[in-house]
């Protein structure tokens, strides 16, 4: 598989089949990709939060918001929630400031997931002090990102955007549409 099938593949998906167990050491080899991904400066100031059972998931589903374009679903309904999550943390021993790092690794983790036949969803509306309450999160980290990740069971549709709207939607079939700038709209010639 290509890395451009990889990329396609890696999508935002919001819906997964619950049932579908993702082990701890999976989630280590994620991670791994994390660490070997670049970082600013070389600091590498980011921490991560695995969680794989139901009980565990089931607090961080809760500390969640999910789609914010699709008003009238508060998220996937019991059976269709993501099965692992890893949360991604800043070390502030460590650094002050984390710039794109927590994005960069995003990407590496989506990227290995989706070549195994996984998908997830990297969510940044994460209600962070009720989080950090719930899970015991120590000061010194600062929460970044939570990234959802198990088998999706819906269907993402690429398309071209039409009369300007970007926002991404599901027709009756529950299949997830997400409108993409054509190539020439992003490449600016001075």
């Amino acid at each position: 598989m290509s890395i451009k099938d990889i990329v396609k593949k890696s999508r935002s998906y919001r819906r997964f089949n619950e049932a579908h167990q993702i082990n701890s050491a999976f989630l280590e080899e994620l991670i791994e990709l994390a660490r070997l991904s670049p970082s600013a400066s070389n600091k590498q100031p980011l921490k991560y939060l695995i969680y794989n059972t139901p009980s565990d998931c089931s607090v961080v589903f809760s500390c969640l918001k999910w789609a914010g374009y699709l008003d009238d679903w508060d998220g996937p309904e019991p059976g269709e929630r993501p099965s692992a999550y890893i949360i991604i943390l800043g070390d502030k021993s460590i650094s002050g400031s984390f710039g794109v790092d927590h994005g960069i690794v995003s990407q590496s983790i989506m990227l290995g997931a989706a070549e195994k036949g996984l998908g997830g969803c990297i969510i940044a509306s994460v209600d962070r002090t009720r989080l950090r309450k719930e899970l015991g999160i120590p000061e010194q980290f600062e929460i970044l990102l939570v990234l959802a990740l198990g088998k999706p069971v819906e269907r993402v549709i690429l398309e071209e955007i039409k009369k300007g709207d970007i926002k991404y939607w599901r027709d009756t079939d529950k299949n997830h549409h997400v409108p993409k700038r054509p190539l020439d709209e992003l490449i600016i010639k001075l």
